[in-house]
This record gives C-alpha cells, sequence and structure tokens, in this order.
C-alpha cells in the first residue's frame, strides 16, 4: 500500500472514532445506547439498515462468489432484494408502532416479552441467548473480513491483521452505541454505494466494454455466463431463500424501531431498497468483471500489490482467495488515494455490521438478563456500562472464532443469517398480525426454529438435506408457533394491546 493510500485510509478511521466520541457525549440512558432514543430519519434509517445488513460479504464474499461461479450467484441477489423489499413493505412500519404501544419495547427480546406478557422472563432469556450465539458467528465473520482487508493492503500477517481490525471496530461501538453506529453506517453506506458503482463500471471500461467483458469471460468459462448453468433446483431455490432471513435479523429491524415517526417508513422505504439493489448487482459485476480482468494481467504487476494468484484446471490465471477481488481491482485500477477510499469502502461494510450485532448483542446482555433477572434495580448509567462491557467480551469470543485464516466470510454469515431467520423471522410477522398468537407458541417456534438451523446444518448432508438450512427452519417454526397458539388463548389484555397497535398500521 502507498503511503497516500494508507493516509487516506487512516483520515477515514480517525473521522469514524470521532463519531464514536461525540455520540458518547449524547448517550446518556440505555434507550440512548441501544436505540438511539427513537430519533432517526428515513435516510439515516434506511442507509444504516442497509450497511448494517450487508457486511464484509457484500464487497468481499459476494464478489468472490461471482468471480468463482458466474452469474449463477445472481439468484442470491434477486432473493435479497425481494427480501428486503417486503421487510420494509410489510414489517418495517408494524414494529415501529407495536414496538412503542407495547411498554416502548427497546430490544426484540424485550419486545416478545411485552407482546406475550412473559412474566417468567423465559421467552427474553431464550430470545436473547439466540441472539448471542448467532451474533457471535455472524461478528465472526466480520473478523474474517477485516483480516483479509488489513493482511492484503498492509501486509501484516492474518492474525496481527484479526487483532487490529478488531480493536478499530469495537471501539467506536463501546463508546457511542447506537447513535454512532447508526450515524457511521449512513456514512459507511454511502461509501459502499458508491464503491460497488465505481469499481465494476472502471473495469468494465478497461477491458474494453461490456460485451468485451461478457466474451472474454465467456472464452474463460461458458457457464459463467448463464444463471442456470451447474445450477440446480435446490441451489436456487436455496439462494432465494436468504430473502427470507429478513423478517428476523435483529440488527436490521431495530433500526425499524427507531424511526421518528411510522410516517417515515415509505422515505426510507424507496432508498434502502433502491440502495440494496443497486448494491447487490455492483458486487456481482465486480466479481463477473473481475475475472477477465485479473486473468490478463502480468503476474509481476500483480505481485507488487500483494495480489497471489494460481493458474486454475483449465490453464487460466485467477486469484488464490476470490473473495480478495475487490481489494486486488482497488488497488490495481485506481489512484493511491482512490484506492485508499475503496479499501476503505470494505472496512465500512465490515464496520457497520459487526458495530450493529456487537450493539444488539451487549444490549440482550444489558437489557435481557443484567436488568431483567440479575439487578431489577440496576441504574441506567450502570447499564450502559454492562452493554460496553458485553461489546468487549463478544468481541474477543468472535475474534478467537476467526483465527483460522481459511474461514470463509461468506459460509459464516451464511449460518448466522439462516438462524436469525429462522428462529425470529417467523415469530416477528405472526406477532405483528395474528391476534391468537400465544407466548408458547412463540417460544417453541423459537426454539424449533434454532435447532433446526443448527442440526440440519451441522449434522444432516446429502440430497434435500443440502437445502439451505433456513427453508426447513422458517417452516417448522411457522407450523410449531401456529400450533402451539391454537392449543392455548391469548389473555384479553393481549389481545386489545393487539387491536390497539394494528388500528395505527
Amino acid at each position: 500500500m502507498s503511503g497516500a493510500t494508507l493516509i487516506t485510509f487512516i483520515v477515514y478511521l480517525v473521522g469514524m472514532l470521532l463519531i464514536g466520541v461525540i455520540s458518547y457525549r449524547l448517550t446518556s440512558n440505555l434507550s440512548d445506547y441501544v436505540l438511539g432514543g427513537r430519533r432517526l430519519g428515513p435516510g439515516v434509517a434506511a442507509l444504516s439498515a442497509g450497511a448494517s445488513d450487508m457486511s464484509g460479504w457484500l464487497l468481499l464474499g459476494l464478489p468472490g462468489a461471482a468471480y468463482a461461479a458466474g452469474m449463477s450467484e445472481a439468484w442470491m441477489a434477486i432473493g435479497l432484494s425481494i427480501g428486503a423489499y417486503l421487510n420494509w413493505q410489510f414489517v418495517a412500519r408494524p414494529l415501529r408502532v407495536y414496538t412503542e404501544v407495547s411498554n416502548n419495547s427497546i430490544t426484540i427480546p424485550d419486545f416478545l416479552e411485552n407482546r406475550f406478557r412473559d412474566k417468567s422472563h423465559i421467552l427474553r432469556v431464550i430470545s436473547a441467548l439466540v441472539i448471542l450465539l448467532f451474533f457471535t458467528f455472524y461478528t465472526s465473520s466480520g473478523m474474517v473480513g477485516g483480516a483479509k482487508l488489513f493482511e492484503a493492503s498492509f501486509g501484516l500477517s492474518y492474525n496481527q491483521a484479526l487483532w487490529i481490525g478488531a480493536i478499530v471496530i469495537v471501539s467506536y461501538t463501546f463508546l457511542g452505541g447506537f447513535l454512532a453506529v447508526s450515524w457511521t453506517d449512513f456514512i459507511q453506506g454511502i461509501l459502499m454505494f458508491l464503491a460497488l458503482i465505481v469499481v465494476p463500471i472502471r473495469a468494465i471500461f478497461i477491458i474494453g466494454g461490456w460485451d468485451a467483458t461478457v466474451q472474454a469471460v465467456g472464452n474463460i468459462d461458458p457457464s459463467h455466463l448463464n444463471m442456470v448453468a451447474g445450477v440446480g433446483g435446490l441451489a436456487i431455490v436455496s439462494s432465494m431463500a436468504w430473502g427470507l432471513g429478513y423478517f428476523g435479523q435483529p440488527h436490521i429491524i431495530t433500526r425499524f424501531m427507531a424511526l421518528r415517526s411510522p410516517d417515515d417508513v415509505p422515505k426510507a422505504k424507496f432508498i434502502g431498497t433502491t440502495w440494496m439493489i443497486l448494491g447487490l448487482y455492483g458486487a456481482i459485476f465486480t466479481g463477473f468483471a473481475g475475472l477477465a480482468f485479473i486473468s490478463t494481467q502480468d503476474v509481476g504487476v500483480l505481485s507488487q500489490f500483494g495480489i497471489e494468484v494460481v493458474t486454475n484446471d483449465a490453464g487460466v490465471q485467477v486469484l488464490k482467495d476470490s473473495e480478495k477481488i475487490f481489494i486486488a481491482l482497488s488497488q490495481i485500477l485506481f489512484d493511491p488515494i482512490i484506492a485508499g477510499i475503496l479499501l476503505a469502502a470494505i472496512l465500512s461494510a465490515i464496520m457497520s455490521t459487526i458495530d450493529s450485532q456487537l450493539l444488539v448483542s451487549s444490549s440482550a446482555v444489558a437489557e435481557d438478563f443484567y436488568k431483567a433477572i440479575l439487578r431489577k434495580e440496576a441504574s441506567e448509567k450502570e447499564l450502559v456500562w454492562i452493554g460496553r462491557l458485553a461489546v468487549l467480551v463478544i468481541a474477543i469470543i468472535a475474534t478467537l472464532l476467526a483465527s483460522n485464516p481459511d474461514s470463509s466470510v461468506l459460509s459464516l454469515v451464511s449460518y448466522a443469517w439462516a438462524g436469525f431467520g429462522g428462529a425470529f423471522g417467523p415469530i416477528i410477522i405472526l406477532s405483528l398480525f395474528w391476534k391468537g398468537m400465544t407466548r408458547n407458541g412463540a417460544l417453541a417456534g423459537i426454539i424449533v426454529g434454532a435447532l433446526t438451523v443448527i442440526i440440519w446444518g451441522d449434522f444432516l448432508s446429502g440430497g434435500i438435506f443440502d437445502l439451505y438450512e433456513i427453508v426447513p427452519a422458517f417452516i417448522l417454526n411457522v407450523i410449531v408457533s401456529v400450533i402451539v397458539s391454537l392449543l392455548g388463548k391469548p389473555s384479553d389484555e393481549m389481545v386489545e394491546e393487539f387491536e390497539k397497535a394494528k388500528a395505527n398500521y
């Protein structure tokens, strides 16, 4: 990395930390720390939701998958685009309204406990445990992405890069809480968007235009041009099913809860959905064009940038690690200052998700364990500091999990995404739209959804078991939640509150 690139990169990091320090002075209680006092405007909420959603896999994992497999990866982008739109369309406003009506709930476990009048706290505790379990893996994926970025850019060893990245990311989350996370996400979302537009366009232009790019990729591997080549129905369903995950992602749907008004949802939906679609396809075209570009480059030139290549079975020169294609294009195609900004965009993607995950996890510890069970009389200042300590502990565990340099960003994200979608997605939807839902139904659904993801993903394989685990988890969750709820009956108080909230949807 050149001196100019390094300086640009450092200026960006200092700016993010400065936002953390400013937000620290604006954070006085737990509601501020975990939900920003419900003060987010539509633009900040939309880009914050998108940036916290996409993580490092948008600039590392997805371009890498498109580099390796071609246009067949577009099925995932289609599924995610549809899922994100439906989430904004049907969940955002009802959740914003209901969480405020239901005792001003500030976390998902808090909302579920209030919604179902669970005096035993078991629903809150199980929900918080699921959040902590899957967010540890999700956060770990971001740490892997950060390590790959620092390793490729600064010539560090993987583990050195891993710990440096972790320290940077944790610092401003620890300080500023939700406001720091949301405003840094807003800036990072803009940077990610611009990077995913500029990099593929520049690569395609250098190759000689879109037709030349398609021809070059076709000469390397014709299957890369076909969305269905070598892809079975099970694989297409699995890719599209990523869209199901949106309804249960705590770090995304808390942005809905933090909007300053339910009336801001339409504008936020337009901004968020547009950002999502253009960003996803920019990532795919980055990998697609990158395959054509790297295959023609001089090995000596690539080695100057620390880019490792190998020759594949077809005799084509390809990256040793396909998930570094965005990094490679940024360094080769642009002058050092622009390259620094583009590399900062990768860190933006990583930071914007990890900070949100750490924040939701810390709120689960502070609000859903410490305050609800251990110290009901805890002061607001005490709870904020418990949340900050939780950020440190969870980050350390996630970093240790990420210590394997062969870890894949996309596989770690896939597992955690399925965990949240399968455990919480049906419960959120049913709780917002079905007044017959009961506490026992919600509890059974969450447990069955989470266990299905773990068992299906870790212990079963081959045939139908190659289907992405979010599909069976989502379906079984719905079935169990409905059956168990029908065996009981919601209280009159629950029904009355449901009707009150629904009247404002």
